[in-house]
């Protein structure tokens, strides 16, 4: 039987004003993901939300971020730099710890894109951050906080993606974490290839349940 899913839009403050996100919750969830993607078109919850419902059946609830404040998308602004972009997954992941529902449960992050690296930031920061999935992330310079990293982190990325391969082998490198590198054989940036986003969602559930358990035990 599919677990019962609570679905609610939230808003939440942080130091420059307020975010939109979407917060799915089931039944007994495991712990609580938050998703973030560098496509506007993906911001707050993808039109085809996959992934998502992958982990939902899994026990996991997941918060999608527009990480552009309401202030910017009245003006059609764009993202601003990794830091202020860190401060406000760290506003989000602050009003989970305080939300009735979710307080008590394990966190951790789904980001792709130049998202990647505001994750990556977070996390490196310390912190309680379960676990880190990162998907055709985009990584220009490799983070200076990356071996600080302790989460365990799981980079995906598409074969045929050559901008971010290299970048995620670079990263890979770096990290002193437990760590993981997939590379999709065949698959672009958008993981729009039959299967592909398919693979995504079943390395991402396993991951984030497998260090979603440990963190209960």
């Amino acid at each position: 039987m599919l677990p019962l899913i609570t679905r609610r839009h939230v808003s939440i403050a942080c130091d420059d004003g307020a975010l939109n996100g979407m917060l799915c919750q089931p039944e007994n969830a495991l712990g609580v993901v938050v998703c973030v993607h560098g496509s506007s078109a993906s911001r707050l919850k993808p039109p085809s939300d996959y992934v998502g419902s992958v982990l939902h059946k899994a026990r996991l609830a997941t918060l999608w971020l527009d990480t552009a404040s309401l202030e910017q998308r009245r003006h059609g602004q764009a993202a601003n730099d990794v830091r202020t972009l860190a401060g406000r997954l760290q506003a989000a992941c602050t009003w989970l710890r305080r939300e009735a529902s979710t307080d008590e449960l394990p966190l951790a992050l789904f980001a792709s894109g130049h998202l990647a690296a505001v994750a990556l930031r977070l996390a490196s920061a310390g912190g309680d951050i379960s676990a880190l999935v990162l998907r055709s992330a985009r990584l220009p310079q490799p983070e200076p906080g990356l071996a600080r990293i302790t989460a365990p982190t799981l980079l995906i990325a598409g074969g045929l993606d050559d901008g971010s391969v290299g970048a995620n082998r670079a990263a890979f490198a770096v990290l002193r974490c437990k760590k993981r590198f997939e590379v999709i054989p065949g698959a672009t940036h958008a993981f729009e290839e039959p299967g592909s986003l398919e693979v995504v969602a079943r390395l991402a559930r396993g991951w984030f349940l497998q260090h979603t358990r440990f963190v209960l035990a």
